[in-house]
């Protein structure tokens, strides 16, 4: 036990190798190392990595569609998902289908990087705990 929480602690604190390239603020290609702590907290959330990742495989999905596939109340799924959209991560869109509303989401590009980011530094994690 005292063993596997020296190993977080040892995760936590290394420096991670992402691979892949990190735009900079002037907008040029930089390499940068991450620690553990560094992931994107907007996507680490176990229903908004689920909101992005069902968005990722699908090209739209309706509210009650996530919902469903997500198990989880109208409250939770609007919370989150106002989250990503305020990150510019989804995009929503509020419609009638006669007089019934429908809001629909989509992955916008910003969202799809962060994803990939994200599973990026997430990969590069789980080879540094292994190693």
């Amino acid at each position: 036990m005292a063993r596997a929480a020296s190993r977080k602690a040892d995760v936590r604190s290394q420096r991670i190798e992402v691979r892949g390239p990190k735009a900079d603020v002037k907008g040029q290609r930089a390499e940068k190392n991450r620690t553990a702590l560094d992931l994107d907290r907007v996507i680490h959330e176990r229903l908004r990595l689920g909101i992005i990742s069902a968005l990722a495989a699908n090209d739209r999905l309706t509210f009650n569609d996530l919902k469903r596939l997500l198990q989880t109340t109208d409250g939770n799924l609007s919370v989150h998902a106002r989250k990503l959209e305020e990150a510019q991560y989804i995009s929503c869109e509020k419609s009638f289908d006669g007089r019934v509303p429908r809001t629909e989401f989509r992955l916008t590009a910003a969202g799809r990087r962060a994803l990939e980011k994200y599973v990026a530094h997430m990969e590069s994690i789980i080879r540094a705990v292994r190693d």
